[in-house]
């Protein structure tokens, strides 16, 4: 399969096809023309890591996990601690989420929106007090 070929059955851009393989995440053979070729497996490597990243794991992350699903041997302890400590991430950011999103809110209810000057979202950023 072409990389054309890849992308549209991965999802993929090419873009980030050509990515992957630049950092080693994937490594297609090449033809005698300088072309890549990709097999079932690069394919699948390639969904598996779409997949991964929908779901926000990190480069490294997915090079690790990429390396335990090939891993035949692996401890299924060894996935579960790397998305473990990946949802605590999501976990965290979430709720430092919920902080901006309750700041922002409680300086929008704070503005009146009217045609003066004064105004309490402004502050806020500048770090005024009220």
């Amino acid at each position: 399969m072409n990389i054309g070929q890849v992308a549209a059955r991965t999802g993929l851009p090419a873009k980030t096809i050509r990515y992957y393989e630049e950092i080693g995440l994937i490594r297609p053979m090449r033809g005698e023309n300088g072309y890549r070729h990709f097999s079932e497996r690069d394919a699948h490597n390639l969904a598996f890591l779409g997949r991964a990243r929908s779901l926000g794991f990190t480069i490294e992350e997915c090079r690790v996990l990429l390396a335990l699903y090939a891993d035949q041997g692996r401890a299924s302890a060894d996935v579960k601690r790397v998305a473990s400590e990946h949802l605590a991430q999501i976990d965290a950011k979430i709720a430092e989420l919920r902080e901006m999103r309750a700041t922002l809110a409680d300086l929008v209810e704070a503005c009146a929106g009217d045609h003066r000057p004064d105004c309490p979202i402004l502050r806020g950023l500048a770090g005024e007090d009220g």
